[in-house]
C-alpha cells in the first residue's frame, strides 16, 4: 500500500506536524514528527499576514525557512522509520497561509514546493485551495471530505470539530453529502491575549481562562460581529479575527480584569461552536475534536456542558490522536491529487463543482 506524507502549520503558528500515512481502504497513521517554530519565522510569517514593506521579498525568505525547516522534520522522520525517499509517493504540504479572502478571490499559502522537492527528494503535492476559489468556493475548510474518509458515520449524525488557530467543523450524516465551514476563532485570540498580557505561547489546559468569569456584555459584543450571523459556506481567518479586533471591543469594557477577558474568549469559542452546530445539525449524537483545542480541558468541559445530549469526545478515542489529523488530511489530499480523485466538496464550500486539489511539483 502507498505511503504518503503530510505537512501542515496551522494558523496557531505554533510549529509543523508530519504525519505518515499509509493509504489502504482507509487511511492509516504509521508515524508522525513535530518541530517547534523558530520565534524568528513565527513573528515574520505573522507579520506576513497583514500589509507591510517589501513583502513579496521578505515572503520568499520565509518561506525558504519554512521549507527548510519542513526538509529537516522530514529526513529526520524517515531515518528515524528507516524509511528512503524511494518508499514515500508523494507529500502534501499544506504550506502557511498568510492571506486568505475569498471574497476577493483569493487564498495565499507560501511554502516553496519546488524548493522542498529539492530538499527531500519526493514528489510534493501542494498549492490545495487555489482551484476551489477559482471555482467559486471558498477554498477552506479542506478537511471535511477527509474526516468523511476517516470517520464516516454509522446511523447516527455525527460532527467532527478542529481547534486550531480557527475552528471548524464537519457535518457527517447517512446518505447526506459532508457539510462544513468554519465557526470563528479557535485558539487564536486565547492565545493572543495571554501572550499580549502573561508573554506565555498558549494557556495550557484552558486553566488562566478557568479561573477567570465570562462577562456577559463583553461576550454578547464580540458575538454581535457579522461573520457569527451568516452560514456556511463560509470561511474565516486572521484578515478578520485578530488581537486589534479584540482590543477594538475591550476599549469599550476598560473594566473587565484580564483572567475575566480571557474567560469570556473562551466562552466566544465554545459559544461559536455549538452555535454553529445547532443550526446547522441539531440532532448531532457524537462530536468529535481534533486540534490543538482537545488538550483543552476547560474549552472540552464547555462544550459537553452546552452539548449535554451530545457526546463529546477527542478523535483518540476512535483511534486517531488528535494532533495529527489535519497533518493526516494534507497526506490523503495529496493521494487524491495523484490518483485524480475531487477531494473539495461543493456542500462544503460552495463551489460550482468537484474539483481535483493541488499542484505536483515531480521529486
Amino acid at each position: 500500500m502507498p505511503r504518503y506524507l503530510g505537512v501542515m502549520s496551522g494558523t496557531s503558528l505554533d510549529g509543523l506536524d508530519i504525519a505518515l500515512i499509509q493509504q489502504d481502504t482507509r487511511p492509516a497513521l504509521l508515524a508522525h514528527h513535530y518541530i517547534p517554530m523558530p520565534d524568528a519565522l513565527r513573528a515574520e510569517l505573522l507579520g506576513l499576514c497583514t500589509s507591510g514593506p517589501d513583502e513579496l521579498a521578505r515572503a520568499a525568505i520565509a518561506e525558504q525557512c519554512w521549507v527548510e525547516l519542513a526538509a529537516a522534520g522530514i529526513n529526520a522522520l524517515l531515518q528515524r522509520e528507516g524509511l528512503s525517499a524511494s518508499d514515500i509517493r508523494a507529500i502534501g504540504s499544506h504550506g502557511q497561509t498568510v492571506r486568505h479572502e475569498p471574497a476577493r478571490g483569493f487564498t495565499v499559502q507560501i511554502g516553496n514546493p519546488a524548493l522542498l522537492a529539492e530538499l527531500t527528494g519526493i514528489d510534493i503535492v501542494a498549492d490545495f485551495r487555489r482551484r476551489d476559489v477559482a471555482a467559486g468556493g471558498q477554498g477552506a475548510p479542506l478537511v471535511p471530505a477527509f474526516h468523511e474518509a476517516l470517520f464516516d458515520s454509522d446511523e447516527q449524525p455525527k460532527a467532527v470539530l478542529n481547534v486550531g488557530g480557527f475552528s471548524n467543523l464537519s457535518l457527517i450524516e447517512p446518505g447526506q453529502a459532508v457539510r462544513g465551514f468554519d465557526c470563528g476563532p479557535g485558539n487564536v485570540l486565547l492565545d493572543a491575549w495571554i501572550g499580549k498580557v502573561r508573554g506565555d505561547a498558549f494557556d495550557r489546559d484552558g486553566a488562566w481562562a478557568a479561573s477567570g468569569q465570562p462577562n456577559a456584555a463583553l461576550l454578547q459584543a464580540l458575538l454581535s460581529d457579522p461573520y457569527f450571523a451568516t452560514r456556511g459556506p463560509k470561511s474565516t481567518g486572521r484578515e478578520l479575527f485578530n488581537l486589534p479586533w479584540l482590543e477594538n471591543h475591550l476599549a469599550e469594557f476598560p473594566a473587565v480584569s484580564p483572567a475575566d477577558i480571557q474567560r469570556t474568549l473562551l466562552e466566544l469559542t465554545a459559544r461559536s461552536i455549538v452555535d454553529s452546530l445547532q443550526q446547522a445539525q441539531q440532532d448531532t449524537a457524537e462530536l468529535l475534536v481534533c486540534g490543538g483545542g482537545a488538550h483543552n480541558a476547560a474549552l472540552m468541559q464547555r462544550l459537553q456542558e452546552l452539548l449535554p445530549s451530545c457526546q463529546v469526545a477527542s478523535t483518540a478515542e476512535r483511534g486517531v490522536p488528535p494532533d495529527w489529523v489535519e497533518a493526516m488530511a494534507f497526506a490523503w489530499l495529496a493521494h487524491c491529487c495523484l490518483e485524480r480523485i475531487p477531494a473539495n466538496r461543493p456542500s462544503v464550500s460552495g463551489a460550482k463543482g468537484p474539483r481535483v486539489l493541488g499542484a505536483i511539483y515531480p521529486a
